[in-house]
């Protein structure tokens, strides 16, 4: 461990706010992000995370974009917002915590939890800027997803 977090959680954290990233260039639902780029990609992107950190994200971006041959869609969360939008990197924090959450309360691997993360109804409401839902308590929208609602 090197600095407040384990390392591998850093990895996560770069790797969720690249998905948004690259959802947010592409105007694509991250579910979508995630299924196009596909396991090898996102495995790729949390195990070399700290190489990836230290180039520009808008060239990691472009090249995963590439590759996976992500066209663009229609889905603009960030035109829609009617208040303040969070940043990538905010929203990339958000995803961390709930999939380490998921990962640990399931007892399933980081990456199992990111594909159940970002396909589950908890995706829509995190991507929804016009709610207060992004911004809840860790535990609050760990608990929604287990729950499988919203109270």
């Amino acid at each position: 461990m090197t600095g407040r977090e384990p390392q591998k959680d850093n990895d996560l954290f770069f790797t969720c706010s690249l998905i948004e990233y690259i959802a947010r260039k592409t105007k694509n639902k991250r579910c979508y992000v995630v299924d196009t780029l596909g396991r090898a990609a996102i495995e790729k992107i949390y195990d070399l995370a700290d190489i990836y950190h230290s180039d520009n994200i808008d060239a990691v971006s472009d090249s995963f974009i590439e590759e996976a041959q992500l066209a663009d869609g229609s889905f603009d969360n960030i035109k829609a917002a009617q208040y303040a939008i969070p940043s990538y990197w905010d929203i990339g924090k958000v995803y961390k915590r709930l999939i380490l959450g998921i990962s640990k309360e399931k007892e399933i691997s980081v990456i199992d939890a990111l594909f159940e993360a970002y396909h589950s109804f908890v995706s829509d409401k995190i991507d929804d800027y016009n709610s207060s839902f992004y911004y809840d308590a860790p535990q609050n929208i760990l608990y929604t997803f287990l729950d499988g609602k919203l109270e």
